[in-house]
């Protein structure tokens, strides 16, 4: 059994309940043997609540037994409290100061290396040459060089431009920038010509090299020559690689028909409904009504285990459309759909929506108008 020395509790306090035939000798003897007592309330006759300093609580047991009162602690103040509490669960603390002495081992270790990289470079390689190092999940915080391991892995690795090795936690996240090649420079010497890519109205031509053909506003088809790949005066001309731009206008048309008068579907009021249960295929009816409808919507509602089943005459209607509306969200619809289609380096300039009724019919017909640089090299045979 834990003993415990109430004197070293001298700032925590006790409220008790005392109920005694001479609740008066009671006090007095509390005083008399040095007790401090306060906030003394009376609650009856025979009772009274106080507070006492919980180092003079072991007194209270002789004096109880002289004056035949009976002690109920009802209620505790001070930390004094939670640590006799505490030393009574020395399983617990010892549990929980191993538990934080543990996790804190853990902690000074490397569990996860995380390896970012971009396109060329792979995680696997950089992971490998970690390894030749030495570097593996487990290793000890205090065993890691991060300069020196920047300086290896760029060393190294020829692909690697720059490297930065952090510890976050219990992580080494390493990232990698791969060193980017220059591109090769093509020099241009063999002599060709630009063709046009699509048909088009030619708005701008601007050639470094080469002879234009065509001008501001001329009309030219797909395959035409553009730019021929010669320059010079007469008798004086040489060949060269035709070089430049032809902005042209193109046009991308769609056309859609569109009824005049679109058929709905409207219920007429006429109903059916059926209730049954089912076992395996089978069902079993507790009202079943004659169903006569040749078009009908039903409705299966689940219930437990009864099934209810209605199902609602429609019948089918001509209605005329609202011909703006409906010309508006098919307009809008075919422009998208042709500004999906388009090269980015196309810029649209106009939009053209027409319509011409026929018969029973709308014929709606969109142009979408862009410019577009449309001359390419022309492939030689």
């Amino acid at each position: 059994m834990i003993k415990i020395n109430l004197e070293n509790y001298k700032r925590s306090s006790i409220e008790i309940e005392a109920q005694s035939l001479n609740i008066e000798k009671f006090i007095n003897l509390l005083w008399k043997n040095n007790i401090g007592v306060k906030n003394i309330r009376k609650k009856d006759l025979t009772t009274v609540s106080l507070e006492i300093s919980l180092k003079d609580y072991l007194k209270l047991d002789k004096i109880s037994k002289k004056t035949h009162t009976k002690l109920k602690v009802i209620k505790r103040k001070g930390l004094a409290f939670l640590f006799i509490r505490m030393r009574k669960r020395n399983a617990l603390i010892f549990g929980t100061v191993f538990f934080i002495c543990i996790l804190y081992y853990l902690s000074t270790f490397v569990w996860k290396i995380d390896i970012v990289t971009e396109k060329r470079l792979s995680p696997y390689e950089l992971r490998r040459e970690l390894a030749s190092y030495g570097i593996k999940e487990g290793i000890r915080k205090r065993n890691l060089n991060i300069g020196v391991i920047e300086e290896k892995l760029t060393k190294d690795n020829d692909e690697i431009l720059w490297v930065r090795v952090r510890v976050e936690g219990s992580v080494l996240k390493v990232v990698a920038s791969e060193r980017a090649t220059p591109p090769m420079l093509v020099h241009e010497t063999t002599p060709g010509n630009l063709v046009a890519m699509k048909d088009g109205e030619v708005v701008r031509v601007y050639t470094t090299s080469g002879t234009a053909l065509v001008k501001r506003g001329d009309v030219v088809k797909k395959g035409q020559l553009l730019v021929k790949g010669e320059q010079g005066r007469e008798g004086n001309i040489y060949q060269v690689p035709a070089k430049g731009h032809v902005i042209a206008r193109t046009f991308y048309e769609d056309v859609k028909k569109i009824p005049v008068v679109e058929k709905i579907k409207e219920r007429t009021g006429n109903k059916v409904k059926n209730i049954f249960i089912q076992i395996g295929n089978k069902k079993i009816f507790f009202k079943k009504e004659m169903n006569n409808f040749s078009n009908y919507d039903k409705i299966v509602n689940k219930k437990g285990f009864f099934i209810t089943e209605e199902c609602f005459e429609i019948q089918e209607k001509n209605k005329a459309i609202d011909k703006k509306k409906v010309i508006d969200n098919y307009s809008k619809e075919m422009i998208k759909k042709i500004k999906q289609s388009l090269d980015k380096n196309t810029e649209v300039v106009d939009e053209i929506v027409e319509e011409k009724a026929e018969n029973e019919y709308i014929i709606l017909r969109v142009l979408v108008v862009g410019e577009e640089n449309i001359a390419s090299q022309e492939k030689n045979n």
